[in-house]
């Protein structure tokens, strides 16, 4: 698990990086209307769990990122292979955590974590139009995202 996890969560986060679109320029103005404030305290919850909990939580968030980017991003200015890379990327990181998981790994969803995309979902790419500023708003948030899941994993690696 050690392994392919830091090299799947090192290619999200390149591949996120890549994604940046530098022609936005209005994206700090849209920022400041357009706020969901990060779940710091989910994660911080998440950090004192047990350890399959830890895995649980990871999952959903990357989950969550995928269900996101499979909303129209044609606004923006990303190459089509690139975002293509980055769900798959993405998608078998989770497939993989979720394995280590178990079977009983089925656990309910994270109402709160849940409820954050979706606002982010309608409160920035809806309410701004899948905009490319809105796009950037969200890349920014999930490279957020992909580094705390990260931490949240990397935990339980080093921990052993």
């Amino acid at each position: 698990m050690d392994h392919k996890f830091r090299q799947h969560s090192a290619s999200s986060l390149v591949l996120i990086d890549i994604m940046v679109n530098n022609s936005t320029n209005g994206t700090e103005d849209a920022a400041e209307e357009n706020t969901v404030a990060f779940p710091d305290h989910l994660y911080n919850q998440a950090s004192k769990a047990s350890a399959e909990d830890k895995l649980a939580f990871a999952v959903q968030v990357l989950k969550e990122v995928c269900v996101l980017f499979e909303e129209d991003s044609s606004s923006s200015s990303w190459e089509e292979s690139t975002v293509e890379n980055f769900l798959n990327v993405v998608n078998k990181q989770a497939d993989e955590l979720q394995s280590c998981i178990g079977s009983h790994g089925h656990k309910k969803k994270n109402t709160k974590l849940h409820m954050y995309f979706k606002r982010l979902s309608n409160h920035i790419l809806k309410k701004m139009g899948h905009s490319a500023e809105a796009w950037e708003l969200i890349r920014r948030e999930t490279k957020d995202h992909l580094m705390r899941a990260d931490m949240l994993v990397s935990s339980l690696l080093t921990s052993n």
